[in-house]
């Protein structure tokens, strides 16, 4: 047989976030991640002094796969691919929404992921007070939009028009609704993920206005 690899720190981390992918971040323990290495959990000690270090440590590996913005680079383009991109990795991984900003011993990836984004905004003249509001409002928006998708009541093979034929709602009651429904939805091919973009422009259009004011 093959020598097994080395347990180093990455891989143990790379493994426990195998586990949450599968289990969710619950079924992160020393064990569960021991076990996914063919190894006994003591093995671990030597590399992550114990579970809340693990914690600290995934979150890290999730700052690690955001796009970081160039600290010299135009600051909306910047701010929208690093959108998009927490986007996609907070879609990729669920579990990581519950971490990415919880955490009280941030690590490596977390900080320069932090300074990228307010040097960046600070290089194209933001001001200290709005760098803080404008990276506090695109936070509050991508987490916000990853948690409602990955809450939408769909199943899987459902489409929104489905969804929206069987409630039903009646037009005397809910007009508004209705008027949504049958010119957005009903034979428009509607998809809810396709809202991120706009509102996304939406958050960037208020802060170019304050910016400029």
């Amino acid at each position: 047989m093959p020598p097994r690899a080395p347990l180093t720190r990455e891989r143990i981390v790379d493994a426990a976030a195998a586990v949450a992918d599968a289990s969710g971040l619950d079924g992160v323990s020393m064990r569960t991640v021991g076990r996914a290495l063919g190894v006994e959990a003591m093995s671990l000690y030597h590399h992550i002094a114990g579970k809340e270090q693990l914690l600290d440590e995934l979150a890290d590996w999730v700052f690690a796969r955001i796009h970081l913005p160039s600290l010299d680079g135009e600051w909306r383009t910047a701010m929208s691919e690093r959108a998009h991109s927490q986007r996609e990795v907070l879609g990729a991984h669920p579990w990581g929404l519950a971490l990415v900003e919880s955490r009280r011993t941030p690590g490596p990836a977390v900080l320069a992921h932090h300074n990228a984004v307010i040097g960046c905004l600070r290089r194209n003249g933001f001001s200290i007070q709005l760098a803080a509001h404008a990276f506090s409002v695109l936070d509050a928006y991508v987490y916000g939009f990853v948690l409602t998708e990955q809450r939408l009541p769909f199943e899987a093979d459902e489409t929104v028009e489905d969804f929206a034929a069987e409630l039903a709602l009646p037009a005397e009651q809910y007009p508004y609704m209705v008027e949504f429904v049958t010119e957005l939805v009903i034979g428009r091919d509607y998809s809810y993920a396709n809202e991120f973009e706009h509102g996304l422009e939406l958050v960037l259009d208020g802060l170019a206005a304050r910016h400029r004011g």
